[in-house]
């Protein structure tokens, strides 16, 4: 160690000799040191001056070496009288100071003091040397140990660093971007392990430090947003500290960020950016994007002009994730595929504070030697996870507004919701559980459920909306009528009817000039028909005559099939549009052709056979747009006919709302679906014929959908 002095006294208080072992040249002033006693002559109480606390120190003294020259004031100097008992000590370059009896730290004020000389030179250019030093304090890893596995002597203790910090919060002003290398040190130092009493400096020094000096706004954010997410090992497990807890580091971060934004309210300008880039990769663990996308939702609480951009920035990795899993499941076998998804607990998607150390290099050293049909199931698995603990989250975060908000909240978080569904979910084919935030929230109430029927006949109506929204939103709205349980008979017969008026006049704009069914052309007609068709195969209880006339499900269950009658409106509608040129039939799915031409021959509504007989023999010619045929939403089926093999063009069974899959957040929609029920005596003697025909079998097809629905 370097002493600075060695300061020893006669009996009478006066200076005897004094010995220093390094000098220092500085032209900063002496800082004001207190004594431990001032004379006996001192007053209790009052107040002394700055000359009455100078301390009459000579140019060789280690202690001015220490604080810089210093030049005797013109005026009389007070003289300075020490106690007998005053204790010795030594001070050295590391910032601690030996006493004879132990160890202890430089007072807050010493180092305030040298803080702002360190900054004050570095700024000027003078000196770094003092800059540095304090850099290095919070450089240094505080779980750095030596040779012998104990704690490094150059780990900052508890106290030094505190005041350091406070030495910084007092001079943050003076932190301009020469000073970005001492700043970004902090920001980048361990702190979210250390006491209470520090967290509440540190949220300090963060909050002024923006405020103060606008261009670090973006670090200090960046920095916190970088913890939002699945938590690195070891953070707030600290030598010397109790270990802290997931749960209350990420109540930390929330703290800080929140002080922040009080304390610059547009800040959140730079915040929503940010949070963007900070989102977890897609390579990135099942825990890392649950625990980010619940600190997201929390952030809304203190930042709620960030509540579109969060929701938004959520749904679009929702769907992302879910297009995904859609493609992986088609890459591996179909049984595979369906095991991986009841694999998954629902508890699996409970991340808590857990050490999953162990696991999780077990899991890394298992990747090497997986071949390549494991690791895609492992990644299949990964997905699941991630989608079905974020989606979760999201139904908790919604959930309260519709269950015991008002009708204008309700509609407001519905306004949300429908917002992210049009311009996030329904441009996205093959989106598989993300749209089902909407089709619980939006049977909460038949005002609701009128809002999302509405906005999906606007975008069917709307000729300004491309051809395959307009599909889309056929799609969706024949889903969420047929399978939504809290939709009442009438919302079924309405929409119905409104779609078979639409139907209708496509019919007789399209007829005139149409050569043959075309999906390319007509696509608009087919889609709307096949909406129809699917809401009868699920539905047709409610378009009974006998539905209208106030008839239960059971009831009408009851009847015999010569007793069972259709509105006109509904028969008629259907019967102009099948037997037309445009020959609905032959263009929409197969699974849902084959189950209505069954049904409605059971239920005496109508006999398709002949016409199903007739298209096994039509060959399709298509004006084939090539822009258009690379939508996946048309599947290309091929089919053998007599004229030899037919590439058809046909739409997609792609209805939206079949049965949810995940296996936590399903619990949310428990009570919300109309299940699959099929027709009361027809079924039992498809079930007792073993010689089915292809029609039994295509309602395998569309009972593939439902499956789930049994298990449940």
């Amino acid at each position: 160690m370097v002493s600075f002095a060695t300061v020893s006294r006669n009996p009478a208080g006066a200076i005897k000799s004094v010995n220093s072992s390094r000098m220092l040249a500085s032209p900063s002033p002496v800082p004001i040191l207190k004594t431990s006693k001032l004379n006996n002559t001192a007053t209790p109480g009052r107040k002394h001056s700055l000359a009455e606390m100078e301390l009459s120190l000579s140019p060789s003294s280690s202690i001015a070496s220490d604080a810089g020259d210093v030049t005797p004031s013109p005026k009389k100097r007070a003289r300075v009288q020490f106690d007998k008992d005053v204790e010795m000590r030594e001070v050295s370059w590391s910032g601690q100071e030996k006493e004879s009896t132990g160890t202890a730290e430089k007072s807050a004020a010493v180092v305030r003091e040298e803080v702002r000389r360190a900054i004050q030179r570095h700024v000027s250019g003078a000196d770094s040397e003092a800059y540095d030093r304090i850099k290095e304090i919070f450089s240094v890893d505080p779980r750095r140990r030596d040779e012998d596995g104990l704690l490094s002597e150059d780990v900052p203790t508890h106290t030094t660093l505190k005041h350091h910090l406070m030495g910084l919060l007092s001079n943050v002003a003076s932190l301009d971007r020469s000073c970005n290398g001492l700043v970004n040190a902090v920001l980048n130092s361990e702190w979210l392990g250390r006491d209470g009493s520090y967290i509440k400096l540190y949220i300090r020094f963060l909050g002024n430090l923006a405020a103060a000096q606008g261009s670090y706004l973006g670090s200090v954010l960046k920095m916190l947003a970088n913890h939002l997410g699945e938590l690195p090992k070891g953070t707030g497990k600290l030598p010397g500290y109790a270990p802290v807890h997931a749960a209350e580091i990420y109540s930390r971060i929330h703290t800080a960020l929140r002080h922040v934004m009080q304390l610059i309210p547009s800040g959140s300008g730079t915040l929503s950016p940010i949070l963007s880039m900070q989102f977890p990769f897609d390579t990135d663990s099942a825990k890392a994007n649950i625990a980010y996308t619940r600190n997201l939702l929390k952030v809304i609480s203190y930042a709620p002009e960030l509540q579109a951009d969060i929701l938004a920035l959520i749904t679009e990795k929702l769907v992302k994730i879910d297009v995904q899993i859609q493609i992986d499941m088609e890459d591996i076998e179909d049984e595979v595929g369906e095991d991986v998804l009841h694999a998954v607990s629902p508890e699996a998607t409970m991340f808590e504070d857990e050490d999953d150390d162990e696991d999780d290099n077990a899991s890394v050293a298992s990747d090497e030697s997986i071949d390549a049909e494991s690791r895609r199931v492992k990644i299949l698995k990964d997905n699941i996870l991630k989608l079905d603990g974020m989606i979760d989250s999201l139904f908790e975060y919604y959930a309260p507004p519709f269950r015991s908000g008002t009708l204008d909240d309700k509609e407001n978080a519905l306004d949300l919701l429908l917002s992210h569904f049009q311009s996030i979910i329904l441009p996205t084919y093959r989106s598989r559980h993300s749209q089902f935030l909407l089709f619980h929230f939006s049977q909460s109430s038949p005002i609701l459920v009128d809002r999302f029927a509405a906005t999906c006949v606007q975008l069917i109506f709307n000729k300004m909306q491309p051809g395959i929204l307009r599909q889309s939103a056929a799609a969706y709205l024949a889903s969420f009528v047929a399978r939504g349980a809290h939709i009442s008979g009438e919302v079924v017969r309405d929409v119905f009817d409104l779609l078979g008026t639409h139907l209708n006049n496509l019919r007789l704009d399209y007829e005139a000039t149409c050569r043959g069914p075309d999906l390319r052309r007509y696509g608009p007609f087919y889609s709307t028909a096949q909406a129809l068709l699917y809401i009868f195969c699920f539905r047709w209880r409610d378009l009974t005559t006998a539905a209208v006339e106030g008839d239960t499900p059971e009831q009408i269950d009851e009847l015999e099939p010569e007793e069972i009658a259709f509105p006109p409106s509904v028969k008629e509608v259907l019967h102009q549009a099948i037997h037309s040129k445009l020959n609905p039939l032959k263009v929409c799915s197969p699974a849902i052709v084959s189950e209505f031409a069954r049904m409605a021959q059971h239920l005496n509504f109508m006999y398709v056979f002949s016409i199903l007989e007739t298209n096994k023999r039509l060959r399709v010619s298509s004006f084939r747009n090539i822009s258009a045929m690379a939508d996946p939403r048309f599947s290309q089926i091929e089919r053998e006919t007599r004229a030899g093999d037919d590439l058809g063009y046909q739409l997609d069974a792609y209805f939206p709302f079949d049965p949810y899959q995940l296996p936590r957040s399903r619990r949310w929609l428990e009570n919300d679906y109309v299940h699959w029920q099929g027709i009361p005596g027809l079924d039992d003697q498809d079930d007792d014929d073993s010689d089915s025909d292809q029609d039994s079998e295509l309602e395998d097809d569309l009972s593939d959908v439902t499956e789930t629905d049994e298990e449940d």
